[in-house]
């Protein structure tokens, strides 16, 4: 009896144990969310999400899997009235974690694809300095030198960073890829099978004369609701000069002519942007200042001084300092006809 009583016991504990470490391991599992990366599709789409983002950072920790391409692009390309050849934008999503590849049909560009990114390293908001591990946004192109053949990435789109924005605010960084492979320190990994895809085609469009590639980067889908979440956010002003380019090409399908001018992006329908700067262009758009030792981020006061403002008190300064001058050197003059009295 004793026996029989104990081995029930023994039975009872066994369940229990069971029972907690099923209870332990899926807490564990439910927990882990992937983040800086869209972990709902695994392959190209033709469709971009639109979906509202619910925070200043996607949550994730964790890259998707490899991402395939099938082998039929040429097939694709002919459904869709296309060719290998034809002009190529892109357009990145951090928040969504896609990339988007257009090509230019008759006088409009239509999607060609839209790709989960594999990983891409930092938070949302712009590349500040090299080694920073954080992946840029902003309006870059890529031109014919700017394509790699060799390296550790064959096959890979150098962006240009840092671009003339960039360095009007003295960023610095080199090197920044969209390349293969899964793992990223400022880049966007794209796993190498869709990387083949997307390098073939912008290879191809510039072999056949295109000049540069447009490649947009965005934090998120720059619609209204999304900026309105983000008001609070230190770097909203860069957000919204972003914005201006999506909302164009959203609108006309052709992409911007970009420029810089009094350290913000301009853009325009095809001739009508200008690199040349208007006295009438408002100023700087305020940055957030990066606090080295804590690592925080806080807001500047915004900076809104047309450049005409500013040269007529650089033109004050100069006179007044001019007119001291003059007054100095009559003063010495006439020390001598003092003494001479």
């Amino acid at each position: 009896m004793r026996v029989a009583l104990r081995r029930a016991w023994m039975g009872v504990r066994v369940c229990t144990l069971i029972g907690v470490g099923g209870l332990v391991a899926h807490l564990a599992a439910v927990s882990v969310t992937p983040r800086k990366h869209n972990a709902q599709a695994a392959a190209p789409s033709e469709e971009p999400s639109a979906a509202p983002i619910a925070s200043a950072e996607p949550s994730a920790e964790m890259p998707l899997p490899a991402a395939t391409t099938t082998a039929d692009r040429d097939q694709r390309l002919a459904a869709k009235g296309m060719r290998a050849g034809n002009p190529v934008m892109i357009r990145i999503f951090k928040a969504e974690s896609q990339l988007e590849l257009w090509l230019q049909k008759d006088d409009r560009f239509e999607l060609f694809a839209a790709y989960p990114i594999c990983y891409w390293s930092g938070r949302l908001g712009p590349k500040l300095h090299e080694g920073d591990k954080q992946a840029p946004e902003g309006l870059y192109s890529v031109a014919l030198d700017q394509i790699h053949h060799k390296g550790r990435w064959p096959r890979s789109l150098n962006i240009g960073f840092p671009n003339a924005f960039d360095k009007a605010y003295a960023r610095t960084g080199s090197l920044i890829l969209v390349h293969g492979g899964c793992t990223s320190k400022g880049c966007y990994a794209m796993t190498n099978p869709v990387m083949e895809e997307i390098y073939g085609l912008s290879e191809r469009a510039l072999q056949q004369g295109q000049v540069a590639i447009p490649v947009h980067i965005f934090p998120f889908r720059m619609t209204e609701a999304n900026l309105v979440a983000q008001e609070g956010n230190p770097w909203h002003p860069f957000w919204s000069n972003l914005k201006q380019a999506y909302h164009l090409f959203e609108r006309t399908r052709v992409p911007p002519r970009v420029s810089v001018c009094n350290k913000k992006y301009l853009v325009a329908e095809g001739e009508a942007a200008s690199s040349v700067c208007s006295d009438e262009e408002p100023g700087d758009i305020p940055m957030p200042i990066v606090e080295a030792e804590s690592g925080g981020v806080k807001a500047v006061k915004a900076r809104k001084v047309a450049s005409k403002t500013h040269s007529r008190r650089s033109a004050g300064r100069n006179a007044r300092k001019a007119y001291a001058a003059a007054r100095r050197m009559r003063t010495s003059d006439a020390e001598p006809r003092r003494h001479s009295h």
